[in-house]
C-alpha cells in the first residue's frame, strides 16, 4: 500500500509540474505600447507607433507623435515590432494530443456524412500542443474535424482559455466537405505504381453528394419526418449562417465544387488546399471564392509541375485578385502549426511583400473565417489580440516574443519546451 501511495504521489507531482499554463487574468487596467513598428495586418505599417487598449479592446492605433495621453501600464518597445495575433485555419489543435494514444485522439467520427458533428465541444484547452503555439505568435485557430465525406463543423477559438466555452470566438463557423478525388495515386505499399490514375467512381461519388443535399433540402422544407440532425446542420449553408469549406486540390475538382455550390445555393464557399487553384483563378475571382492554401513547405505533386510551385502559388493567386490565407495541414500538422509565420515568410522570397505575406495569416484569414470584425488587424474597436516581437515575426531567426495579449489579457509564453530549453541551457552553462 505504501508503495502504491508513493507511486500515486509521484504521478500527481509529474502531472502538476507539466500542467498547462494558467490562462491570463482579465485586463484590469489600460495598456499602452509605445515606440514599436506596428504591422497593422491590412498592409499598413506604422513606424514609431502608439497602441492603447482597454477592457480587451483596442482604443487607439497611430503614431507616437500624436499628442494623446498615455494610459495605464506603458510598455516602451522602441526597436521592436507589434503584430496582430496569427490565425491557424483548418487545424486539429486540441483534438489530438498523442497520435499513438487512441484515448487522446478525437479528430474524427464514424460514418461518412457528419455535418452535425461539432469539433468545439471536443476541443481540449489543456493541450500541451496548443500551449506551444503562443511563443511564435499563433494566438487563434479554427478547430476542424477530419474524416468521412462531410467531416463536421469547425469553430474559431483563441488559444488561452479555461474551457471551450471561454475559448470560442465564433461557434460553428463552417461545415467541411472532402471533395471526391478525380485522381488518386497508386498504393505503393501494395506494389502499385506510384502514378496518378483516374477515379472511375468520381461521378458516382459526386452524385451521392448531390442526392444527400437534395434530401436535406426536402427535409428542411417541411421537417415532418423524425428529427434529423445532419440534415438540419446542412441548412446553415443555405441560410448563410455557416460557410462550406471544400477540401480539394485538383483543377477539375475545384471547378466541379464551385458548380456544385452554385447548384445547391450555398452562399459562402471556401476552397481548402487548392493545389491547382492557379489554373482556375479567374473562376475563383469571378465568384469571389477565397482559398486557404496548403502548407507552403511541400513538394510538387505532379511530375511536370514546377519544383517551386507550392512556394509561389500564393503569389500567383494574390496577383490574380483571389483572397488567400495559409493553412498548415499535412503530416504532423498540429505540432508544425507553430511554424505558420515562417510559411508566410517563405512567400516573401517568392514574390509577395512582407505586408501581403502577413495578411495571409492575419486579416485575410480572419475575413475567410468571418471573424474580421473582431480580429485579424490592429484597428480601433477590435480585440486586443496581439504580440510584441524583438524582430521580424515572419523570420524564424528573429521571431522572439517579449509579450503576447489575447483579448487584452497578458498571456504566458512559457511551455514545456521553453522549460526544457532553460533547464538544459543552465546545465551547459554550469559545465
Amino acid at each position: 500500500m505504501r508503495k502504491l501511495n508513493i507511486l500515486i504521489l509521484a504521478l500527481l507531482i509529474s502531472v502538476i509540474s507539466f500542467a498547462q499554463q494558467t490562462p491570463g487574468d482579465k485586463q484590469y487596467q489600460a495598456i499602452t505600447i509605445e515606440g514599436a513598428t506596428a504591422h497593422i495586418g491590412n498592409g499598413q505599417v506604422i513606424e514609431n507607433s502608439l497602441i492603447i487598449f482597454e477592457n480587451g479592446k483596442l482604443t487607439f492605433v497611430g503614431s507616437a507623435n500624436t499628442k494623446i495621453a498615455r494610459k495605464g501600464n506603458v510598455i516602451t518597445a522602441s526597436g521592436k515590432h507589434v503584430y496582430p495575433g496569427f490565425i491557424a485555419p483548418n487545424s486539429t489543435l486540441g483534438l489530438v494530443e498523442v497520435d499513438a494514444v487512441r484515448a487522446s485522439d478525437d479528430e474524427d467520427e464514424v460514418g461518412a456524412m457528419n455535418p452535425h458533428i461539432r469539433s468545439l465541444i471536443a476541443y481540449n484547452t489543456e493541450s500541451k500542443i496548443v500551449e506551444s503555439m503562443r511563443p511564435n505568435g499563433v494566438l487563434m485557430a479554427q478547430i476542424t474535424p477530419r474524416g468521412g465525406r462531410i467531416s463536421g463543423t469547425s469553430s474559431v477559438v483563441q488559444l488561452d482559455a479555461w474551457n471551450w466555452e471561454d475559448a470560442v470566438i465564433k461557434e460553428d463557423d463552417a461545415i467541411h466537405l472532402n471533395w471526391p478525388r478525380n485522381y488518386s495515386r497508386g498504393r505503393w505499399w501494395l506494389g502499385e505504381p506510384n502514378v496518378l490514375k483516374e477515379n472511375k467512381n468520381y461521378s458516382k461519388e459526386v452524385e451521392e453528394l448531390s442526392n444527400y443535399f437534395a434530401q436535406s433540402k426536402a427535409y428542411n422544407a417541411n421537417k415532418t419526418s423524425p428529427k434529423d440532425l445532419p440534415f438540419e446542420a446542412l441548412h446553415g449553408l443555405i441560410d448563410g449562417s455557416k460557410k462550406l469549406f471544400v477540401h480539394v486540390d485538383y483543377e477539375k475538382g475545384i471547378t466541379d465544387a464551385v458548380n456544385f455550390a452554385k447548384t445547391q445555393n450555398v452562399k459562402y464557399l471556401v476552397i481548402v488546399g487548392g493545389y491547382e487553384a492557379n489554373n482556375v483563378s479567374d473562376l475563383l475571382k469571378q465568384h469571389n471564392i477565397p482559398v486557404l492554401l496548403q502548407r507552403v513547405h511541400s513538394r510538387p505533386k505532379g511530375d511536370d509541375h514546377d519544383y517551386d510551385l507550392p512556394y509561389k502559388l500564393a503569389t500567383q493567386l494574390v496577383n490574380s485578385g483571389v483572397l488567400v490565407g495559409l493553412e498548415n495541414a499535412g503530416d504532423m500538422e498540429r505540432m508544425n502549426t507553430r511554424n505558420l509565420p515562417f510559411l508566410a515568410g517563405t512567400t516573401v522570397a517568392h514574390g509577395l511583400t512582407k505586408a501581403q505575406a502577413l495578411s495571409l495569416i492575419t486579416l485575410n484569414t480572419a475575413k475567410i473565417l468571418g471573424v474580421d470584425d473582431s480580429v485579424g488587424s490592429l484597428e480601433v474597436g477590435k480585440d486586443a489580440t496581439l504580440f510584441i516581437s524583438e524582430g521580424d515575426a515572419l523570420d524564424m531567426r528573429t521571431n522572439k516574443l517579449d509579450k503576447a495579449f489575447i483579448q487584452g489579457r497578458d498571456v504566458s509564453l512559457e511551455t514545456h519546451q521553453t522549460e526544457l530549453y532553460k533547464r538544459y541551457s543552465n546545465k551547459y552553462k554550469k559545465n
